[in-house]
């Protein structure tokens, strides 16, 4: 099993989760992070630590998101790793929340 990113990080991008992650298993993407399900060893620790809830266990992944499960693999293969927080965009707060983001993934 794997924790996945969802919709609400899209634009928001708060990485509060990546410093609890013992095995680097997030990847950076200009707008977005992604979680290599091949890396994640289902510790727990980074669902509670994210602001937005953007992140689920795959096993409690709501089916309208379950697409997001794939999209992690290909953009966690296709992304650096990143392993220590950074300031969220000036923005995210006022992205925190909105439905459909996933228009504005940037790749």
């Amino acid at each position: 099993m794997t924790y996945v990113v969802t919709d609400n990080c899209i634009k928001c991008k708060y990485t509060d989760c990546v410093e609890v992650c013992p095995v680097d298993c997030f990847h950076e993407g200009p707008n977005f992070l992604a979680i290599d399900p091949d890396e994640c060893i289902d510790c727990t620790l980074c669902e509670p630590e994210c602001p937005a809830e953007a992140i689920y266990s795959e096993d409690d992944l709501p089916d309208e998101m379950n697409h997001f499960l794939e999209l992690n693999a290909e953009l966690s293969r296709q992304w650096p790793v990143i392993t220590e927080k950074k300031e969220p965009p000036e923005d995210a707060e006022e992205w925190d929340g909105k439905p459909d983001k996933l228009q504005h993934l940037e790749r």
